[in-house]
């Protein structure tokens, strides 16, 4: 007799749940046994010393474990980092034994208790006119009205061209459309409010009287994100993450408008000479809570942000590579997340292909994989192609279809 072990792969607690349901395994056995099949690793940063050695005997005696820095137990250094490994049950044990000691663990116990809380995860996404379900993946057109944009520069040279790109989009299944005034590659020239207010004011105008779709506006300008919410955008594409503009997240919250904020590191003309991190994902974490902060104390409501790790804005081509394989920590912060990769110069890089028009494949196998790691959200410029890949992708990791 064999016994025929296989290694399986459970990453959610969906998985785990539906492989304990094929045994068969009692209803409230599930419930027992789900938080001890998924082992979880918990980051934290800059924790004292003292407060370190607490976690990691703490863990330990919770048959979890605890990583700190050289130098952690004699104390000859200030601060560690720290990543906690366990199950979530072992976690979630965690939690309670810390209030109970000193150098600010009981702060992160309620920390520790809201990340491994149960969620149902990302539910939807509200703009101005318009509430995007995140039960299927949203796939966002891009029309740029930019005669320097990398892929289509100049291909909008016009309203009608621009109304004809769009009927495209939304007969090849669009669910919104992402309008941009100035380009922001790599080493774009700046554009001035007012030409970026002349180009996409009534691009915005045409689009909201001809289609139904919901409407973003790539912009960094608080007067541009104004306007253009006044003649009908929902959303405000901001790649600064609100800091290039300190009235931008003010005038989001007093339209009423959903934002997506970017992560990139300094601005379009000099974001890619300095591509270099200590810790990538950490750095865009961060950023991206700092923008999520903002939006907040600004009064702009938790269902209308949406993140962006700002594939090809200060990263290098391993960095992009980096943040699309890790793509789930960026969407453990419990937001929608958006992902712009479309034609970008990475995937020529990767695949040895110059010229922006020959990157399909590789814009395809970037959102799959996206898709597969936790993005909601995808920028494209190719809306047929991208539909259907996504919606595998999803069917696959979601174990649902749209049909």
């Amino acid at each position: 007799m064999t016994f025929q072990p296989r290694v399986l792969q459970l990453h959610t607690a969906d998985q785990v749940r539906r492989q304990l349901e094929a045994i068969e395994v009692d209803p409230c056995g599930v419930n027992l046994m789900a938080d001890k099949a998924l082992h979880v690793n918990i980051l934290l940063e800059q924790v004292s010393c003292v407060a370190a050695n607490i976690l990691k005997q703490e863990m330990l005696t919770l048959g979890g474990d605890a990583a700190v820095a050289r130098g952690t137990v004699a104390c000859s250094i200030n601060q560690t980092n720290v990543l906690l490994m366990g199950t979530r049950k072992q976690l979630a044990q965690l939690v309670v034994r810390l209030p109970r000691q000193p150098f600010g663990l009981k702060t992160l116990a309620t920390e520790l208790d809201a990340v491994l809380s149960p969620s149902d995860g990302v539910r939807a996404l509200v703009g101005c006119h318009c509430r995007l379900a995140m039960s299927r993946p949203q796939v966002m057109g891009i029309i740029n009205v930019t005669p320097d944009s990398f892929y289509d520069g100049g291909l909008c040279s016009n309203l009608d061209a621009v109304l004809r790109q769009a009927e495209r989009q939304v007969d090849d299944g669009a669910d919104l459309f992402d309008v941009g005034g100035e380009s922001t590659r790599p080493g774009a020239a700046l554009v001035t409010a007012d030409v970026e207010l002349e180009r996409v004011v009534p691009v915005v105008e045409a689009l909201k009287q001809r289609f139904d779709l919901p409407i973003s506006v790539d912009t960094s300008k608080a007067v541009v994100a104004a306007a253009v919410l006044d003649c009908g955008a929902d959303f405000i594409n901001d790649i600064s993450g609100l800091t290039f503009d300190v009235e931008m997240a003010s005038v989001v919250a007093e339209k009423k408008a959903g934002v997506f904020v970017m992560h990139t590191r300094g601005c379009p003309q000099t974001m890619q000479k300095d591509t270099a991190y200590h810790d990538l994902l950490t750095e865009v974490i961060g950023s991206l809570r700092y923008s999520i902060e903002r939006a907040r104390q600004a009064g702009v409501p938790t269902e209308s942000i949406s993140v962006d790790p700002g594939i090809g804005f200060g990263k290098s081509v391993a960095g992009n590579l980096e943040l699309l394989d890790r793509l789930d920590e960026v969407a453990a912060l419990g937001y929608p997340v958006l992902i712009g990769t479309s034609r970008k110069s990475f995937i020529g890089a990767v695949l040895g292909q110059p010229v922006p028009q020959q990157r399909l494949y590789g814009s395809l196998a970037s959102v799959a994989v996206a898709a597969q790691n936790g993005a909601h959200i995808f920028r494209v410029h190719d809306v047929s192609a991208t539909r259907q890949t996504v919606d595998l992708a999803w069917a696959i990791n979601h174990g649902t279809h749209m049909a």
